[in-house]
C-alpha cells in the first residue's frame, strides 16, 4: 500500500506540475520526491507520472490516484483534529480561505482583539478567488472559509455572521459626490467599474447596474478594490464598494468619497464555511461567536447577526 509520504509527493506533483517545487512544498530534495515516487510506482504496478526535459504530465491512473490521495490526507488531516479535541479550544492554528474583496479589510478588525483573548489560536490566511478556496476546502488544504452567503452545497455546514452595505464610490467632483446620499435611480447611465468575473462581488453588482440602469464597464475590470478605486479617482467611472473597505481605505483619504445609498441599501452576507462533520465544529462556531463580539464593538457599519 502507499505510504502516506508517497501519496503527499504525488499531490504536491499533480498541483505543481514540477518536481523541483513539488519538492520545495514538502520540504524535501527533488531526489528524494523522485525516488519515493519511483518507488510507489513499482509498488502500484503501473505509471503515475510521465517525465520529460520539458514538462510533468500525470497519466490518467496517476491524477485519479492523486485525487483519491488527497481525500486520504484530507481525512487523516481529520483524524489528528479529533485526538486533538481535548485540547483547550482554539489553541492551535486554523488554515482559513478569504475571499480578495474581504480578507485585507476585515483581519486588521478581528485580529488583536482575537490573539489577545486566545493567543495560542494561530490563523493561517489564503486570499483567492471563490472556485480556487472551494476547492481548498473540499480537498483538505483550508479548514475554514470567510465567504459571501449564501452558498447551496450540501457539502459544507455554513453560518452567516454579518451583513455588509454595499456604498458608491465616485470622483470627489462629481455631480453627485455633495449629495449626502443615492437613490439607485440617479446611478443610471452611469458607468460601474467592477472586480473581473470570478469574484462574487461582480455578479452583485452586474445584478445593481441591471436594477438601476447603470452601465457595467467590461474594458476597464480591476483585479482588486485597491485598483478600482484608483481608476474611479482618474474618472473612469463610478464604483460599488463593500463597507468595510470603504471605512478602511476610502473614509480617511481625498482622492474619491463614498456615499451611502438611501434607506435600504443593497448588501452582501459574509458567512463562514467549513466541511460537514468535521472534528473543529465546536471551535469555529465559537470562533464566530468571537468574530461577532468584536465586529459590534468595531465595526457598526454592518450589521452583525450572530
Amino acid at each position: 500500500m502507499p505510504t502516506l509520504q508517497q501519496l503527499r509527493y504525488l499531490v504536491a506533483v499533480a498541483d505543481t506540475l514540477h518536481f523541483r517545487r513539488a519538492a520545495e512544498a514538502c520540504h524535501v530534495t527533488q531526489p528524494t520526491l523522485s525516488t519515493q515516487l519511483k518507488a510507489l510506482e513499482e509498488r502500484l504496478g503501473v505509471e503515475l507520472v510521465e517525465r520529460s526535459r520539458a514538462r510533468v504530465i500525470l497519466t490518467p491512473i496517476g491524477r485519479s490516484i492523486a485525487e483519491r490521495g488527497r481525500r486520504v490526507l484530507r481525512d487523516v488531516e481529520e483524524i489528528r483534529s479529533m485526538a486533538r479535541a481535548d485540547m483547550a479550544v482554539l489553541a492551535s492554528t486554523i488554515r482559513a480561505g478569504v475571499v480578495q474583496s474581504l480578507g485585507s479589510y476585515l483581519l486588521p478588525l478581528i485580529v488583536p482583539d482575537l490573539h489577545e483573548s486566545h493567543p495560542k489560536l494561530g490563523l493561517y490566511m489564503r486570499e483567492g478567488l471563490p472556485d480556487m478556496l472551494l476547492r481548498g476546502l473540499d480537498e483538505g488544504a483550508l479548514d475554514l472559509l470567510f465567504f459571501p452567503m449564501p452558498l447551496k452545497t450540501v457539502e459544507f455546514e455554513t453560518l452567516s455572521i454579518f451583513r455588509e452595505p454595499i456604498q458608491v464610490v465616485m470622483p470627489c467632483d462629481h455631480r453627485l459626490a455633495e449629495a449626502p446620499d443615492i437613490e439607485p435611480g440617479q446611478l443610471r447611465g452611469e458607468r460601474i467599474l467592477s472586480l473581473e468575473p470570478g469574484h462574487k462581488l461582480y455578479e452583485q453588482v452586474r445584478a445593481l447596474c441591471e436594477e438601476c440602469g447603470a452601465e457595467l464597464s467590461h474594458d476597464y475590470e480591476g483585479t482588486s478594490l485597491d485598483t478600482l478605486r484608483q481608476m474611479v479617482a482618474m474618472g473612469m467611472g463610478l464604483s460599488l464598494m463593500p463597507a468595510l473597505y470603504v471605512k478602511s481605505e476610502v473614509a480617511h483619504r481625498d482622492i474619491v468619497v463614498a456615499r451611502p445609498f438611501r434607506a435600504t441599501p443593497p448588501s452582501r452576507t459574509i458567512g463562514m464555511v467549513w466541511r460537514k462533520g468535521t472534528a473543529r465544529e465546536d471551535d469555529y462556531r465559537l470562533l464566530a461567536r468571537l468574530i461577532c463580539g468584536i465586529l459590534k464593538r468595531r465595526a457598526p457599519e454592518i450589521t452583525v447577526l450572530g
